[in-house]
């Protein structure tokens, strides 16, 4: 499966719209991070990291419907997690409200939001646009 950086905004905005999740604080300098599997004009899959020095929060991980289970998501995941270790970050953090049984298949644990760092706690995903009942996860990098 060929993943690739840079997917165009409207696509990945209709991506994230398809799958139920907020595209409102994406940035063209957000999006300098972000993966996609599939065609440039299509993807099928996308995933966002945003840095934050040794953490990172994992953000945007959508899938369209007709490739789940292809292994598109975990193919995803596994090249930002690689993205994001060249960058020296040690921590990765994600949210969740729906796929917490696929990311602990890929080695992350929930954590207490309280343990959140400030870096993290300060997104507009942590602080506003996930609802307190997500799933905040991590994985040692």
């Amino acid at each position: 499966m060929e993943i690739y950086r840079h997917p165009r905004a409207p696509q990945v905005e209709q991506l994230l719209a398809a799958c139920d999740l907020p595209a409102s604080d994406l940035s063209p300098g957000q999006l300098e991070h972000f993966f996609a599997c599939g065609a440039a004009d299509a993807p099928r899959g996308v995933v966002g990291v945003e840095l934050y020095g040794q953490v990172a929060l994992l953000r945007s991980l959508a899938v369209a419907a007709d490739c789940r289970g292809t292994g598109c998501g975990k193919a995803l995941v596994a090249e930002a997690e690689r993205y994001a270790r060249l960058r020296g970050v040690t921590r990765l953090y994600l949210l969740t409200t729906t796929a917490g049984r696929f990311f602990e298949r890929l080695g992350y644990a929930p954590a207490a939001r309280e343990s959140a760092p400030d870096d993290i706690r300060r997104t507009p995903e942590f602080s506003i646009l996930c609802p307190s009942t997500a799933a905040f996860m991590v994985k040692r990098l």
